[in-house]
């Protein structure tokens, strides 16, 4: 039977340890028991964010905290600026204009960095800017961004916050929540917390909390009011995915014991190891600020991504991501999250070469492999 391994920037692979976890006879979310294993994990979430912010989870996806940090802040007809460039970018503009207030749109373009210069002068045009919204890691382009520059910014206007959604960033790459001035900062479980999709989480700065509890959009389930209040107790306001909960304080136990400084390296030694890779097998990367949570390659024109992703996938069980709307076709999208090894970011350079050689491009077989080697192993 062909072992199958996911590449993809979530869901991903998670540790057997962790899914042994999650594996336990199921126990009640009203107990002290569980609540006693909420408190654990919730504390050790401040570390993974880097904050001693009030720090939430959410039983959803992602979108689920990207949803809480809008109709929490904002108010009809309010103005936020919203940095959009890629997929998930587009979301947050979707999301404000929603909830009635209003969107103004920053786009550098997909795989650019910003102009913080540009951030600044719409700012000060703009004085009754309420939120700024950005991205850690936009994993539709594997482009990061420089989230501490955007808060030193930011913090010059005090009546604007700075939220973030870091769901494909946080824990793979460099992220201080309250060090950068950060007041609303999102993820998910399903990336680097080595954990299946289906929880969110969000932290909640003092100054967010003033804006919370002036806003006027309606909302029931994402009230944050109500995780404040549940919070008490660390319980919860509604019913928790009570074994995802569990296998997170496991991931958590994990990360802690690691150091998050050395999880950032790990995911930097291995984006550089697939970018080296790429470079040597005569290929691009599509960011001109790559992560280190996900590489987008571009592909020779001769080659449709989607087809290459599913090839990939019946020939040697491997799942990379192709690429997402404008890049649909063009790009393939290799995650460094999750339970995967060094040796295994070898295995995807190999199975792309082969790939490569099977759809009649030149590349030498080899080649990228070599490359990744050294970097992964520091060999000369």
């Amino acid at each position: 039977m062909m072992k199958k391994r996911l590449f993809t920037p979530g869901p991903i692979s998670v540790p057997e340890d962790v899914l042994l976890e999650m594996a336990k006879p199921i126990i009640h979310h009203r107990t002290p028991e569980f609540l006693e294993i909420a408190k654990q994990a919730i504390e050790d979430l401040k570390y993974f964010f880097q904050t001693k912010n009030d720090v939430f989870i959410i039983a959803g996806s992602g979108t689920a905290a990207m949803e809480a940090a809008v109709v929490n802040v904002l108010s009809p007809g309010e103005k936020a600026l919203v940095i959009s460039a890629g997929k998930f970018g587009e979301r947050f503009v979707e999301l404000v204009k929603t909830f009635g207030a209003e969107a103004i749109v920053i786009e550098p373009g997909w795989g650019n960095p910003v102009d913080l210069e540009n951030i600044k002068s719409v700012l000060k045009q703009n004085r009754d800017i309420k939120a700024v919204f950005a991205t850690l890691v936009e994993t539709s382009t594997g482009t990061s961004y420089d989230i501490e520059g955007l808060g030193k910014l930011v913090s010059d206007f005090p009546e604007t916050l700075l939220i973030v959604d870091g769901i494909s960033g946080l824990g793979a790459v460099e992220c201080k929540t309250d060090l950068w001035g950060i007041d609303i900062l999102v993820s998910g479980s399903q990336k680097a917390l080595s954990l299946p999709p289906g929880l969110s989480f969000i932290s909640i700065s003092e100054k967010a909390w003033e804006k919370i509890n002036n806003s006027s959009t309606p909302r029931y389930y994402l009230d944050l009011k109500k995780y404040k209040k549940a919070m008490e107790k660390f319980d919860f306001p509604f019913t928790m995915a009570v074994s995802l909960v569990c296998g997170l304080k496991k991931s958590l136990e994990k990360i802690k014991q690691q150091g998050i400084e050395n999880l950032w390296r790990m995911h930097r030694k291995r984006a550089m190891a697939v970018r080296g890779a790429a470079i040597a097998m005569g290929l691009e990367i599509f960011s001109k600020s790559p992560s280190d949570a996900v590489t987008a390659i571009v592909l020779p024109h001769t080659i449709d991504g989607e087809k290459f992703c599913s090839d990939m996938r019946k020939e040697f069980g491997m799942s990379v991501a192709g690429g997402q709307d404008k890049l649909k076709g063009r790009v393939i999208r290799i995650s460094h999250f999750g339970y995967q090894d060094d040796f295994d970011t070898i295995a995807v350079i190999a199975g792309i070469e082969v790939m490569l050689k099977k759809y009649k491009h030149q590349v030498e077989l080899g080649s990228g492999v070599k490359q990744a080697m050294k970097i992964l192993f520091s060999l000369q």
